[in-house]
């Protein structure tokens, strides 16, 4: 197949579990690409042996310098690479977007191909709402830093999702439970596998089970959005406040812009105001 696929960057979701949920089309690129990105070449390399696949492995992790991208897109422009993670579908809280918006500016074709993503799959189990979600990552480890990224997005009006570490789980559900209080939470973990659980409800209810019986592999943090409507109106200021105290006035409207829908330029005057 290497003769048939076009040069280029073809981004691949893998499997964040069960290796049957690899797509048919994803299995077929792996194939025929000259190389593959992978955070991890042991845990891509399993996969590939699942597959009955030899190739070419290049890690490309978030310590991969420019050197690293310039090397990948080199390549692609002359030969098809894919791009992989570890599990789920490549850039959701994983390196990548750098490379696609590198080889989208040199005009190196880029293809991605759909498939498993822990956060759709534990929005769908959890039972809450669907309609309107926001996917903010991975909460901070820090206490303080946790909590203020909480209160930055205390104001939308959405279900949010985040991904978490199970020693950090009842932590991050303690300051849920008091910078977000009164939502439901869900947590999906195991997902797509053998022991796959989705369990919600209030921060305190969860802690104490979790306490009990502290949990294994890798989470995902389904919070309601509030019930309380006088939420609608959004408090910008209190958003940027929280915003910058980690990031410069460009970057906190920048985010603040993305997450409530406001101006950017707008809230970027107000941001120098309140610095």
């Amino acid at each position: 197949m290497d003769a048939l696929l076009s040069a280029g960057l073809y981004i691949v979701a893998t499997p964040i579990g069960n290796l049957g949920d690899m797509t048919p089309r994803g299995a077929e690129i792996l194939r025929g690409v000259a190389a593959i990105a992978c955070e991890d070449t042991r845990v891509t390399g399993k996969l590939l042996h699942h597959l009955g696949i030899k190739a070419r492995m290049i890690r490309y992790d978030d310590h991969a310098g420019d050197n690293a991208r310039d090397g990948l897109l080199a390549l692609a422009a002359k030969q098809a690479v894919a791009l992989v993670s570890d599990a789920g579908t490549p850039l959701i809280s994983d390196p990548g977007y750098k490379l696609v918006r590198e080889a989208r500016a040199r005009g190196i074709p880029v293809t991605s191909l759909p498939g498993a993503s822990a956060a759709i799959v534990a929005l769908t189990l959890s039972g809450l709402p669907c309609d309107r979600f926001l996917f903010a990552g991975f909460l901070p480890s820090k206490d303080k830093a946790r909590r203020d990224a909480l209160a930055a997005l205390q104001a939308v009006p959405t279900t949010l999702i985040f991904y978490e570490t199970s020693p950090r789980l009842t932590d991050a559900l303690a300051a849920i439970g008091e910078v977000l209080p009164g939502r439901e939470v869900a947590v999906a973990r195991e997902l797509t596998k053998t022991f796959e659980e989705c369990r919600t409800g209030s921060p305190t209810d969860l802690i104490a089970h979790y306490t009990a019986h502290p949990p294994k592999g890798e989470i995902v943090l389904i919070v309601a959005p509030s019930t309380n409507e006088t939420t609608g109106e959004v408090d910008a200021d209190a958003l940027l406040r929280a915003a910058l105290a980690t990031q410069k006035p460009s970057q906190a409207a920048a985010e603040v812009a993305r997450v409530t829908g406001m101006d950017r330029k707008a809230l970027y005057v107000r941001a120098l105001e309140l610095k």
